[in-house]
């Protein structure tokens, strides 16, 4: 038993349902994605809110400044002190890795910060001339004009509701000065895609002529993008107008976070809105829910189940397909990268005379993955449109991308690439550049620590 493999007939499933990729027209969903930024810019009603960061970043960090760096997300926190080296690079020295405060037990917010402190502490009085205090604090947060972040809320690992609605860069001062140490210094808080951004200065190099020549902001190199697509998806940008907070600076401009995975898409199909009803927050993240990690793996199993119930996939297992209650994206990835294993929780459903309906499977996985990548590079290519005034040939945007889904993810770098360049090379071609980063919250938090 077995379906056979016809391309043209999953096509028109795909179609029929409205996942397919060719439902959207690439540069009309880049110029709807620009609208959307516009109108959250200016207050208006958006589905991307486009948050100030209070944060201008630098073009290159003088080089012999040392920071102490700070990381706070999931179930540890790490400090350390950086150095940027002659060629601006960021070099970390003394590392200290503690369990996050809040994940062994709860704690009050005294001792939240008291913890935080105690890993502070030791690199601080160890070392002479810091700088500033870079903290990326990768949970939601107001961030407020002086670049302090106030609470929202803790992910469930953390567990210190009395530190929700406080500011975490007053709070840390006061622990250090309980400790005996009186920093009059910056505390610089950030969140991740802002961090990736920053990192991206220090780590993608300037092309040519950009390292030589001032742009339009007044620093040399070309701007960069920050952008995270692993779980999540979101993106950051320097913005020189943002009339909601009366914001413009055409020569100094300030990081925005977009909060791209709530852009909503138009013209769902019925099974996306479907699984969307199964979520915790049904019609929120829509673009999040259609290209990041946390969904690819149950939306692409609900897509599967509707193949089954249409038969255009079938096989002798189809009935465990259909109470399969989740399937993993790390599950899904490792089936996509070894099909013709036939292991693990959805390999090991296909018999190996069932090569057609395996292919035909795999199939359907790869037109959810060019969606996903189609919208993710819309979302970028808008961004860097955004960005002003003008640009210079010889300086090209620098997109810093971190997160396994890009890296990882079978098919989707390459893909995302690939519509990107499309987008970017129609009209007038925008020149640009997107690396992979390392250990970009904790570099972006030193880069943070030196930003004005």
């Amino acid at each position: 038993m077995g379906s056979s493999f016809n391309p043209e007939e999953l096509s028109d499933f795909a179609r029929y349902y409205g996942f397919h990729y060719d439902n959207w027209e690439p540069l009309a969903l880049v110029k709807d994605v620009l609208i959307d930024m516009e109108r959250g810019l200016k207050g208006q009603s958006s589905s991307l809110p486009m948050i100030p960061s209070y944060i201008t970043p630098v073009s290159r960090v003088p080089p012999g400044k040392t920071v102490l760096a700070l990381d706070a997300g999931g179930t540890n926190l790490r400090a350390s002190l950086v150095r940027f080296d002659e060629q601006g690079g960021a070099v970390a020295e003394g590392t200290r890795k503690v369990p996050m405060p809040g994940t062994k037990g709860r704690v009050n917010a005294e001792r939240f910060f008291d913890e935080i402190a105690a890993a502070a502490f030791p690199l601080l009085s160890g070392a002479s001339g810091i700088e500033g205090i870079g903290f990326t604090f990768s949970y939601p947060m107001n961030i407020t004009s002086d670049a302090d972040g106030i609470l929202l809320a803790f992910s469930k690992e953390v567990d210190a509701p009395e530190v929700i609605g406080k500011a975490v860069g007053a709070g840390l001062r006061e622990a250090l000065a309980r400790r005996g140490c009186k920093y009059n210094g910056r505390i610089v808080l950030l969140n991740d895609t802002v961090a990736t951004l920053l990192s991206g200065i220090a780590s993608i190099p300037p092309e040519g002529e950009a390292a030589r020549t001032k742009n339009a902001y007044g620093f040399t190199g070309g701007p960069v993008i920050g952008c995270i697509l692993g779980t999540g998806f979101n993106t950051a940008y320097p913005e020189t107008s943002i009339p909601k907070i009366g914001f413009e600076s055409g020569g100094a401009p300030q990081i925005v976070v977009c909060e791209t995975g709530t852009f909503k898409i138009r013209h769902r199909g019925q099974l996306d809105q479907e699984y969307d009803n199964t979520t915790r927050n049904p019609g929120a993240y829509t673009l999040e829910k259609a290209a990041a990690g946390a969904y690819l793996g149950p939306l692409t199993l609900y897509i599967l189940k509707q193949a089954v119930k249409d038969k255009v996939i079938q096989f002798r297992k189809s009935e465990e397909l259909l109470s399969m209650p989740y399937l993993e994206t790390r599950t899904l990835n490792e089936f996509t990268h070894s099909p013709l294993a036939a292991e693990g929780p959805l390999g090991g459903l296909f018999g190996l005379d069932e090569g057609g309906t395996l292919a035909a499977t795999q199939y359907l996985v790869s037109i959810v993955t060019e969606r996903g990548a189609l919208l993710s590079a819309a979302v970028l290519a808008a961004t860097v449109g955004r960005i002003n005034p003008g640009f210079e040939p010889y300086a090209p945007v620098r997109i810093a991308v971190e997160g396994t889904t890009y890296l990882v993810y079978k098919g989707m770098r390459r893909a995302l690439e690939s519509w990107l360049h499309f987008m970017m090379s129609r009209g007038k071609p925008r020149p640009y550049i997107i690396s992979p980063v390392e250990q970009a919250s904790l570099f972006g938090a030193a880069v943070a620590a030196m930003s004005k």
